[in-house]
């Protein structure tokens, strides 16, 4: 089996979006917890290889060599981030830093250059307390779709470190996506920041539906790279 990222799905100018990437193989492991690390940019609109045994863990490979490998994971505690209510991810997401600086201002998830019904254009703002907050109306062509879940559980957890001035790419990410929004739900996305270890920020995400459910929660780890580097990784 083969997986492509189309062009549309960048977060770095020449490279997929991580959590969308990471969501795409994440569905082929199945539903429940599941750990997905990349190990380089995946390549935008070439035929990537997936080997393994599909259930349980998944490799996503370029020219033999490993792009990213989704696993089971035990069930686990994954920690919902607490959330807003909408009115208060609004006025977050009003001080959106990527608006101003962004290092990856193409990118699908929260990139303010990305047109309204092409990208997600996400803007989480910080809330002062380590977290950042902002809602997501999924566009027709993107809701019921996991990976656009995996996606909105991305980018948020990033700005919470913060992001600006410190290009960071996702190098790896548990997530549960426990259901999917419907086309035009007005969702509530939560980011926070947990710590970091070196060039290492640890994060945590989730994403709430209109009602309140849990929709999907994550944690990740980041990598924070030189904006060379950065321009050719996964965002």
């Amino acid at each position: 089996m083969t997986l492509t990222v189309p062009h549309r799905f960048r977060g770095p100018t020449t490279s997929g979006n991580g959590g969308w990437v990471a969501g795409r193989l994440a569905a082929l492991v199945g539903p429940g917890v599941v750990t997905v690390t990349l190990r380089r940019p995946p390549p935008l609109e070439e035929e990537l290889a997936t080997s393994g045994d599909e259930g349980d863990g998944v490799t996503l490979v370029h020219d033999g060599a490993t792009v990213a490998e989704a696993q089971r994971t035990p069930e686990e505690s994954l920690v919902p981030v607490e959330p807003v209510d909408p009115g208060r991810a609004v006025e977050a997401a009003a001080a959106y830093g990527g608006r101003e600086r962004h290092p990856f201002p193409e990118c699908f998830v929260c990139g303010p250059a990305r047109r309204p019904g092409d990208g997600m254009r996400l803007t989480p703002g910080r809330l002062g307390d380590g977290r950042t907050a902002c809602l997501w109306v999924p566009d027709p062509d993107l809701a019921g779709r996991s990976e656009m879940v995996w996606a909105a559980l991305d980018c948020p957890g990033g700005w919470a470190a913060p992001i600006e001035g410190r290009p960071m790419v996702l190098g790896r990410m548990t997530a549960h996506v426990r259901a999917t929004p419907a086309a035009g739900e007005e969702c509530v996305v939560m980011g926070q920041v947990l710590g970091g270890e070196g060039r290492k920020v640890f994060t945590a995400t989730s994403v709430y539906g209109e009602d309140g459910r849990t929709l999907g929660v994550a944690r990740a780890t980041w990598i924070v790279v030189p904006q060379a580097a950065a321009d050719g990784a996964a965002g």
